[in-house]
């Protein structure tokens, strides 16, 4: 059993992530061509994840000022988190960051926010960023520059040290991904900070930083999977994804990217060649082998369909708090029983502020189970653990 402890999106378009509905673990069918006594590979698994998992609350007087101002936005970006160690112990083996690229650093130093607390003249949060790590060169770690900016681990490199440690502590835990989403949207509004575009020599550093806490025989890569296959994308449909039993104690990190930035991120690395992650490519691309669907209602049967020909995904249990306010299910029972190899949430405990008790977990408390599509038959979940 994991043991448990406590639960500590002005972007115009927001994203936030809920014990659900599961098949029997013998009820669970199995991929043609698998053999019962197959061992269990990485995409045979489902596991519980965060979404924006370095969030920390807004402040109450900004968060004050953003209810009148945006009472919707207020809504949705109304949840946070705790440090991710927190979370790893918890049992959660997915985590979501989002990077900004400052290499000066001191480019997010002095959100927006804490002036226009300043100029009301209202109560100013704790203090921001004691230690100056906001100052030096790097990737940062929030949500929305200079509103949602508050974050358990502000550099993308303590972030990244964080899970290291707690991974290095427990060498035979499964598994952890880790989504990114490389942030340069701009708001548009007097006050705040331009982001810096995400361009080649961005993505190389991003990369290089990755690597520069990881080491090869703690990160999953695609040239790992893809080994003497002609493409990824055949790789994986000719299950190569590792056996569970080399991917315990690693690390996997995929660009939650489409359009301009992934193609950037693969121009230049066919198949992701010599890349540190996967990536949402088309799948009918070469890339092709992590898919981001964050609808498993509407999109419910695409999500098995990619789980069955051999790709891993990741859904959401729940968005912008909606759930959690309504105490509505069908989407997290939805995303369970999709088969998406990760289930993200903003509420694997429940928030007592919403009333409604909602909350998202697997079966038994374990950070893991037998995926209800993609695991051969016989797969015991006593297995997983860890």
């Amino acid at each position: 059993m994991v043991r448990r402890v406590a639960l500590g999106g002005l972007l115009l378009a927001l994203v936030v992530g809920g014990g659900a509905s599961f098949l029997p673990i013998d009820e669970n069918p199995a991929r043609p061509g698998r053999s019962p006594s197959a061992s269990l590979r990485l995409n045979d698994l489902q596991v519980l994840g965060s979404h924006n998992s370095y969030k920390a609350a807004i402040d109450t007087s900004l968060m004050q000022i953003l209810r009148q101002r945006r009472p919707e936005t207020a809504r949705a970006l109304d949840y946070a988190h705790p440090p991710l160690r927190e979370q790893l112990e918890y049992g959660l083996r997915s985590l979501e960051l989002d990077v900004f690229h400052d290499p000066k650093g001191g480019r997010y130093a002095t959100p927006h926010g804490l002036q226009l607390v300043e100029e009301r003249g209202r109560p100013p949060g704790p203090p921001y960023d004691p230690n100056g790590r906001m100052e030096t060169p790097g990737f940062k770690v929030l949500h929305v520059q200079g509103l949602d900016f508050r974050s358990n681990c502000l550099t993308f490199r303590r972030c990244l040290e964080t899970v290291r440690t707690w991974s290095e502590a427990h060498p035979r835990h499964l598994p952890v991904i880790i989504t990114l989403n490389a942030k340069d949207d701009s708001i548009g509004r007097p006050g705040f900070v331009e982001p810096l575009p995400f361009d080649s020599t961005a993505f190389a550093a991003l990369d290089a930083e990755v690597r520069s806490v990881f080491g090869p025989d703690q990160l999953i890569t695609p040239d790992d999977v893809r080994g003497t296959a002609p493409t990824l994308r055949a790789a994986v449909q000719d299950e190569r994804w590792p056996p569970l039993s080399q991917a315990r104690g690693q690390v996997m990190f995929v660009l939650d990217e489409t359009g301009r930035k992934l193609d950037v991120y693969r121009t230049g690395h066919p198949s992701l060649r010599g890349r540190a992650m996967f990536a949402d490519a088309p799948e009918e691309s070469p890339e092709a082998a992590f898919h981001i669907v964050n609808q498993p209602v509407e999109q419910g049967s695409r999500i098995r369909r990619l789980v069955e020909a051999g790709y891993m995904v990741r859904t959401r249990a729940d968005a912008n708090t909606i759930e959690a306010r309504t105490g509505e299910t069908r989407r997290r029972e939805a995303a369970f029983a999709s088969g998406a190899h990760v289930v993200s949430t903003d509420y694997y405990r429940p928030d007592s502020t919403m009333g409604t008790g909602y909350q998202v977990s697997l079966p038994g408390g374990e950070p893991g189970r037998c995926n209800p599509v993609a695991a051969p038959p016989g797969c015991a979940g006593a297995l997983l653990p860890e």
